[in-house]
């Protein structure tokens, strides 16, 4: 078995179990023991698992800052990633779903003039970003909102999504790595982010290196369900050659 398939077998383990056990992998996967100890330690340099004794836990769960800190932090990086996307990437939209978040509100500071789109959005602050704008469309989903996330959720703005047939659904994200995929840290949350890549043919994930390589309490998506993520070049190397043999493209900002 080919270190590639064994390696993405071990993670759907962790990923089902909640952890795994070296030896019980071992004897699944019909390779040594020491076999199994090299595919956990290349996986943990990949951002992907946390390696424990006799086996493998998810990677460590980060609690992370409240809304009004996360605007200080890596501007610059945010900054980068927006102006990429900005500039080479959202003028093929004519439809887009956009979620919240300080890299998105970025983005749509940075939004092109020139050419009509649709935008459509749970996040308060991406919205007021995007408000006034005579060239952009602008939908603000309502709902119930979140205080620190700063975006809608519920049922309603659940539905008003699923009639869309949007170019692309462009997304911050609280965490990406290679077991849970996309994850966040509120459940509602989690069920708009769903909804939005459900009702989009493209799903762009824009997250600088220190959301890489972390979990949320709630998934979102499969790292396959991520056709492009915007990073910054700080991005570990491991995590995003990973990422890309899991078919994602990548770009470093």
């Amino acid at each position: 078995m080919l270190t590639a398939e064994r390696q993405r077998r071990t993670l759907e383990a962790l990923a089902r179990d909640g952890r795994v056990v070296s030896a019980e992998l071992a004897e699944r996967l019909g390779v040594s023991l020491d076999t199994v100890r090299r595919d956990l330690t290349e996986l943990e340099a990949a951002g992907a698992l946390r390696r424990v004794r006799g086996g493998a836990m998810p990677p460590a769960t980060v609690v992370p800052p409240r809304h009004e800190a996360r605007a200080e932090l890596r501007t610059a990086e945010k900054a980068a990633i927006a102006e990429y996307a900005a500039a080479r990437l959202a003028r093929d939209w004519d439809v887009v779903l956009l979620g919240g978040g300080t890299t998105m509100v970025e983005l749509a500071r940075r939004w092109p003039a020139g050419r009509r789109t649709t935008a459509l959005t749970a996040g308060i602050d991406v919205a007021g970003a995007l408000a006034g704008r005579p060239d952009v469309e602008l939908v603000l989903l309502g709902g119930r909102v979140l205080p620190d996330a700063r975006t809608a959720v519920g049922a309603d703005t659940v539905a008003a999504i699923a009639g869309v047939r949007a170019d692309a659904c462009v997304l911050g994200t609280c965490s990406l790595d290679l077991a849970t995929g996309l994850s966040v840290y509120e459940r509602e949350e989690a069920q708009v982010a769903r909804a939005m890549i459900d009702a989009a043919r493209t799903t762009v994930v824009l997250a600088d290196a220190d959301k890489l390589g972390t979990t949320g309490r709630f998934a979102v998506a499969p790292p396959e369900r991520i056709d492009l993520l915007v990073t910054d070049r700080s991005a570990p190397a491991e995590i995003l050659e990973a990422l890309a043999d899991r078919g994602t493209k990548v770009a470093r900002a």
